[in-house]
């Protein structure tokens, strides 16, 4: 069987979104055509700030896990060279989106900052991931054996923000993608969903104004 890459696909679509969602609303708090009083502001801190750790952690697994199978099984078929300059850009524009997130409620020129990496990360993660995909996607369909690829999803659930990321997950799957997921994850990691998901719903209220 081929490996199964509906997770990545999901995740990559959450990163994606995610990002462009909270570039838009920072912008729009900079320019003060919306409002956020301090409860408000701390919710979208620390979206911003577990945000980026996903971002981090994700990318990693790909540097650590993801790389060297790809790098055994397909060997001179797949360039890793532009993808993992990338991934070098993105960590020190994570560092700075967390870092000014830590400002938020108490600098006035948060917002704007904040706005500004926001964008510059939300157009790097859009590129970088239709280029993974287009590159990566076929070599591992083609060439990663069913075995190799469930170590290298292991690796990626391994240190994860289960709490942060299922709801996500579940926010940004398409339907039949939620019913396979069904199937595949079992009673308990769906009881799990339903546990985690009300708390999810409400931050997504107060951060965005809408579930």
């Amino acid at each position: 069987m081929s490996p199964n890459l509906l997770g990545i696909r999901i995740m990559h679509r959450a990163m994606r979104a995610d990002a462009r969602r909270l570039a838009l609303l920072v912008e729009e708090l900079a320019a003060g055509r919306q409002q956020a009083d301090q409860e408000r502001l701390r919710a979208i801190a620390e979206f911003a700030t577990r945000l980026c750790a996903g971002i981090h952690h994700h990318h990693r697994a790909e540097d650590e896990a993801l790389w060297p199978v790809l790098a055994r099984s397909a060997g001179p078929e797949v360039d890793l060279d532009g993808l993992t300059e990338d991934h070098e850009a993105l960590d020190p524009l994570l560092e700075e989106i967390t870092d000014v997130a830590a400002r938020l409620q108490s600098d006035t020129g948060a917002p704007a900052s904040l706005a500004k990496s926001c964008a510059a990360l939300a157009d790097l993660l859009d590129e970088h991931i239709e280029e993974e995909e287009r590159l990566l996607f076929p070599v591992i369909l083609r060439y990663v054996s069913e075995s190799d690829w469930q170590q290298v999803e292991n690796a990626a659930r391994k240190g994860g923000d289960i709490r942060f990321d299922l709801p996500r997950i579940a926010q940004y799957a398409h339907e039949d993608e939620l019913a396979e997921l069904r199937r595949a994850a079992g009673p308990v990691l769906m009881l799990l969903l339903r546990l985690l998901n009300r708390g999810h719903l409400r931050r997504q209220r107060l951060i965005f104004g809408q579930a």
